[in-house]
């Protein structure tokens, strides 16, 4: 067996299945997401991660920017004023309305939405100079996903994926009784890229567990419950008894690390 025999897209959507299976995570609905999209947005422009990620940007050259999973227009709106047009893609109806209001609040007049999910028809999304994708590149089918983002990118590709697949530290999860199997980690997607004939380039980008800021116990049950999935009385008691003791480094547990994938498009 070589490199060039391995399926890695079969390979992702068999972790996946996994990772998200009856004992383990629920997947997120739009409807979840929905119900995040004031928060998000609130938060949204003061993020390290953000900063970090339109740092690594080039945008010589472009005018237009496809932002896929955009949520409330973090990256979008944080690169608008240097645009021509933003699109931003996103299957929660809420959160596009999130970037709405946001655009209409700095005044941006070339800011558009489009309710779609990565499996929809996409025929109708236009092609863009620069294509984004920050946090959302879980999908079910990650080989697709990535054909068609490069496919309406004009010059160029960055997207993030998880570094190890955790978005609560492991030892967390003990403290409650769970030890879940990690997500699809980021090297699948640079291997599948690979096998398109892309070579990309990449970085890596730290955040600070989403647990860290939380103001009390309420509040950081319900950030481990988003991530782990419902916490029942046993699991909330253990968490409770555990918070009670730990110090705020091991209530914050190891921050999240993102890759940072980006590549340049071949001329035509």
């Amino acid at each position: 067996m070589t490199m060039d025999t391995i399926d890695f897209g079969r390979l992702y959507r068999d972790h996946l299945a996994l990772a998200t299976g009856a004992a383990q995570r629920t997947r997120k609905t739009a409807s979840d997401w929905d119900s995040r999209a004031a928060g998000m947005a609130a938060r949204a422009q003061r993020s390290g991660y953000t900063q970090d990620f339109v740092a690594r940007m080039d945008l010589a050259g472009a005018e237009s920017l496809l932002d896929v999973g955009c949520g409330p227009g973090t990256i979008a709106l944080a690169v608008a004023p240097r645009l021509r047009r933003v699109v931003g893609l996103d299957y929660s109806a809420a959160m596009l309305e999130a970037l709405r209001a946001q655009a209409a609040a700095q005044g941006f007049t070339h800011v558009e939405t489009l309710h779609r999910a990565w499996e929809d028809d996409w025929s109708g999304v236009p092609v863009c100079d620069i294509a984004v994708a920050s946090r959302a590149t879980l999908v079910d089918d990650i080989a697709a996903a990535l054909a068609q983002i490069d496919a309406k990118a004009r010059r160029r590709v960055y997207l993030t994926h998880p570094v190890g697949g955790h978005f609560i530290d492991p030892a967390i999860q003990r403290v409650i009784g769970r030890s879940l199997t990690a997500m699809p980690d980021y090297i699948y997607v640079v291997n599948i890229l690979h096998r398109m004939g892309i070579h990309p380039g990449l970085s890596y980008i730290t955040q600070e567990s989403r647990l860290a800021d939380a103001p009390d116990f309420d509040e950081y049950a319900r950030r481990v419950a988003w991530s782990l999935g419902r916490l029942d009385e046993q699991e909330t008691a253990r968490l409770r008894a555990w918070y009670g003791r730990a110090t705020p480094a091991e209530r914050a547990g190891q921050p999240m690390r993102w890759a940072f994938i980006s590549w340049e498009k071949e001329p035509c």
